[in-house]
């Protein structure tokens, strides 16, 4: 990635980030170059996610919510009309919610006022949207209302989300402080999954520090262009050897703030304050 984007060439301060199972993250800043790993783990990419599934034809790859009725619509892989379950869609093979879709059914599910700023489904909803778990202690968001098979967004989902969009903000945030920079003047997401990300959702799901959605754009498979450059090409893999050697690299769960700021991004911005009731509720929850 660094080889195919040449931060240390910028005069921008730029951050780029690979999003998988580890989130790889790099910072340029005044001509030096930082880099880290965060453990985002398999939740943004479809694994840990009950109606999860890789982004392939049927999946979910887009969703909107009605603030109002609490009503979804979605749009799979493969068609390009926007769905809901008021449709007929047996003719549509709906698998499940990918790594996109996921970004994007947080963020609703938190402007929609379902969720709160902790992460916690919101009580007293009257939509027929949420309806309960199966331990009858908590609810879900019916995604997609079906006879058979219906998919949902459970409060574990939620929370296996919270953890991974923590750690690399946490990642973020820890470079951006070892660098001495206070904003990032362009954003850039590599790879597969992060060709796919809506900058809107990017920003407003809190997974990067001041990360406003018009400095955040998608740049293809960064590091696999990166590694053909390496191997084609003698000239490039000299210029990557050399670079590396300059790298500040750092060891984010070694650092002492890393839980701070892990505990802090835990958070859904554009969500509303927790209320009382759900307060008490999570009170409840960890005296149990």
């Amino acid at each position: 990635m660094i080889l195919s984007e040449a931060p240390h060439h910028r005069e921008a301060m730029t951050l780029l980030v690979d999003i998988g199972t580890n989130a790889e993250i790099v910072l340029s800043h005044n001509g030096r170059v930082a880099a880290a790993s965060s453990p985002t783990g398999p939740a943004l990419e479809g694994a840990e996610i009950s109606c999860g599934v890789r982004a392939s034809l049927g999946a979910i790859e887009r969703v909107r919510i009605d603030p109002v009725t609490k009503q979804s619509k979605f749009k799979i892989i493969g068609h390009d009309e926007w769905l809901s379950d008021q449709d007929d869609l047996s003719e549509f093979k709906i698998t499940g919610i990918c790594g996109s879709g996921i970004f994007e059914v947080m963020v609703e599910l938190a402007n929609a006022g379902l969720l709160d700023q902790s992460g916690l489904y919101v009580s007293g909803d009257t939509s027929g949207r949420m309806v309960s778990d199966n331990d009858g202690k908590t609810q879900k968001y019916l995604l997609v209302d079906r006879a058979e098979n219906p998919l949902c967004i459970k409060q574990t989902d939620i929370r296996a989300v919270q953890l991974a969009k923590a750690a690399l903000y946490a990642g973020a945030k820890l470079l951006a402080e070892s660098l001495g920079c206070d904003a990032f003047d362009e954003i850039l997401l590599a790879g597969a999954f992060g060709t796919h990300l809506d900058p809107k959702y990017v920003s407003e799901i809190g997974i990067i520090p001041n990360a406003p959605p018009e400095i955040i754009r998608s740049i293809g498979n960064a590091a696999g262009m990166g590694a053909a450059l390496a191997v084609l090409n003698r000239a490039e893999r000299a210029k990557i050897i050399e670079a590396v050697k300059h790298i500040e690299k750092m060891e984010t769960a070694l650092e002492p703030k890393f839980q701070d700021y892990f505990v802090g991004a835990m958070k859904f911005p554009t969500a509303p304050a927790p209320s009382d009731d759900n307060k008490t509720g999570r009170r409840k929850r960890r005296r149990s």
